[in-house]
């Protein structure tokens, strides 16, 4: 009878205390924690954007622009007291950041791709070994990238399809030449089309887990393409609908409990780490005003040097509470589908230590 998703979450936390407790390391825990911000495993926050206003006054403005424009100043840099030729080198540094921000994301893109196949094999072997993984997964890696490059470009021309069509037909019937007089219909609308994009941003993430988790494994194993592995496991879910759903399911609140046990476990440490560093801080600054010692650039790099040696410290410690993790999600997805497919039970239930496949001779020896 194939493994529940229930059954293998107990078959993930062996596998977890077995290849991180059993024998503890803290280099497997650095190497983990380096290849799971990589991948993708320790998720991503959001960054705030601010919005810089330039504060104005009624009595003020008009002193900016042309006497008697609506709009004063507008369209014209050298009214506002820009100089045109440093507006233009503003311009040109913001394309080139955004530039240069497209290319670290594509390349990070790509090292996460491969990365992903390197996690693999850690858990597989329940070593890991970064280099030799990195090594032979470059092609696996490589076909992944394009992957999803292309879902991501396809994700996009889907929103706008989505947003786009709706909001030019609204635009056609006239609704926001006079949006009050159209207000039922412009709000139904926005219901709508919220639930539909809803909708789509789910299933666009549920093709992302299911690729990652169901998919990856079998490129890792037989050396095929995406387009084949979601062949392949189309036909299984079709199979197995409802086993498939429910891993979904509880995949999703096992990363709620995990998300508030790895939050939890942070905030602790941010106060164990934090309330000595700034309690030792004081008594420094303290100690160095009675000593005759002023701020000026050698104090004021010193304390830059400290306080970054400090927040890389803790950002480590927080990488390696995470590990568990790390290490128990694709653990969870592996057993899970090893039920289902022969090659990756093989993987993971070897007979012998030459058939794990990955670990060959030569990783054996490491």
């Amino acid at each position: 009878m194939p493994t529940t998703a229930a059954d293998s979450i107990t078959l993930a936390l062996a596998h977890t205390k077995q290849q991180l407790f059993q024998r503890f390391r803290i280099a497997q825990w650095t190497k983990l924690a380096f290849v799971g911000l990589l991948a993708g495993e320790l998720g991503s926050n959001a960054c705030n954007r601010s919005n810089f206003n330039l504060p104005g006054h009624p009595e003020t403005t008009p002193h900016l622009g042309v006497p008697g424009s609506g709009f004063p100043g507008a369209g014209f840099p050298g009214s506002l007291g820009i100089d045109p030729a440093l507006l233009a080198a503003l311009s040109a540094m913001l394309g080139a950041v955004f530039i240069a921000a497209l290319a670290l994301g594509i390349i990070l893109t790509y090292v996460g791709s491969v990365m992903r196949f390197v996690l693999f094999d850690s858990i597989v072997t329940r070593e890991c070994h970064i280099r030799w993984s990195w090594s032979r997964r470059l092609g696996n890696g490589w076909q992944y990238f394009v992957w999803k490059l292309g879902y991501f470009l396809l994700a996009l021309a889907g929103i706008g399809v989505l947003v786009g069509v709706p909001v030019a037909l609204a635009f056609a019937r006239g609704l926001f030449r006079e949006p009050r007089a159209h207000l039922p219909a412009l709000v139904s609308s926005g219901i709508v089309l919220f639930l539909v994009f809803l909708i789509f941003l789910v299933v666009t993430a549920v093709v992302l887990v299911l690729t990652k988790d169901f998919v990856v494994p079998q490129m890792a194993l037989e050396n095929i393409g995406v387009t084949e592995g979601w062949r392949r496991l189309w036909a299984m879910m079709q199979a197995e609908t409802g086993a498939y759903a429910a891993y979904l399911g509880m995949k999703i609140v096992l990363a709620i409990v995990a998300s508030i046990a790895i939050g939890a476990a942070t905030l602790i440490l941010g106060l164990i780490f934090v309330v000595p560093s700034v309690v030792f801080g004081i008594l420094a600054v303290l100690t160095g005003k009675t000593a005759g010692l002023t701020w000026n650039a050698h104090t004021i790099a010193l304390a830059v040097v400290l306080g970054c040696i400090l927040l890389g410290t803790f950002l480590y410690l927080v990488s390696l509470i995470s590990v568990p993790a790390i290490v128990f999600f694709p653990a969870y997805s592996l057993y899970f589908f090893a039920a289902r497919y022969p090659r990756l039970s093989a993987a993971l239930y070897p007979t012998t230590p030459a058939a794990y496949g990955p670990a060959d001779a030569a990783l054996q020896k490491r």
